[in-house]
């Protein structure tokens, strides 16, 4: 199967539709797949369910898909950088499903496993816990929680072969091996192709088989908070 496609668009073309579940990989600005997001934007789809631990920034990552208002629902941990979406979501404009941060990622891991749900102690007695299962093991209370799919993931690698095999770069790991294996379709975006054969088989990350589209991209890199200090007097 050939996997790699000119561009985003084209990596796109007939996996989006209106309604659908998008999973975007990424925490905070890094590791996102800023490319494929844009493209998404460009495509038109609307309503989109979009499950991302954060919803970027106001003119960047998936705040895009907020300011054209594509985004109809989320399923997030961290949401607090992006003003249009603190907008939206007071104004009762925008859905919002939130999660403790290793909820999420057991949610996605648990989906793209084919587990339908789980038991956890993290918010039980919180608002998180409103409405769900609770069962008790070995004395302690804990709830139930449902794995996640979604019909397209979309991620950034640092490196991929020819066959869509994963390598990421340090923390820019985070989400993206986890949502890879959930999504029906999966779509990454990378820096480097190189050949097959070349990556190393025990430094693959996420094998190709969780891959069906790949695009070399160009990123920006954008830094979500940059904190300095004043220089020291000689």
């Amino acid at each position: 199967m050939k996997k790699i496609y000119p561009d985003a668009a084209a990596a796109l073309d007939g996996l989006t539709f209106d309604g659908m579940t998008v999973m975007s990989g990424g925490f905070g600005l890094c590791g996102i797949p800023e490319n494929l997001i844009v493209a998404l934007r460009d495509s038109g789809v609307k309503n989109i369910t979009a499950i991302s631990n954060n919803a970027g920034v106001d003119d960047f990552g998936l705040g895009l898909l907020l300011q054209t208002r594509q985004i109809k629902k989320m399923i997030s941990s961290y949401v607090g950088e992006n003003k249009e979406f603190e907008r939206q979501f007071l104004a009762g404009e925008l859905e919002l499903e939130f999660n403790p941060q290793g909820t999420l990622a057991e949610r996605c891991r648990a989906g793209g496993a084919g587990i339908p749900g789980f038991y956890t102690r993290t918010g039980v007695g919180t608002m998180i816990a409103e409405g769900k299962e609770h069962k008790e093991f070995a004395g302690e209370t804990y709830i139930l929680e449902t794995g996640l799919i979604a019909n397209l993931s979309i991620v950034k690698a640092w490196k991929a072969d020819e066959q869509g095999n994963l390598i990421y770069r340090k923390t820019a790991r985070n989400f993206n091996p986890l949502m890879a294996m959930a999504g029906e379709v999966t779509v990454a975006e990378v820096e480097e192709i190189v050949p097959l054969g070349v990556l190393d088989p025990d430094c693959i990350q996420t094998p190709g088989i969780f891959v069906q589209r790949l695009i070399l991209g160009e990123h920006e890199k954008r830094i979500e908070q940059r904190t300095i200090r004043e220089r020291e007097n000689a």
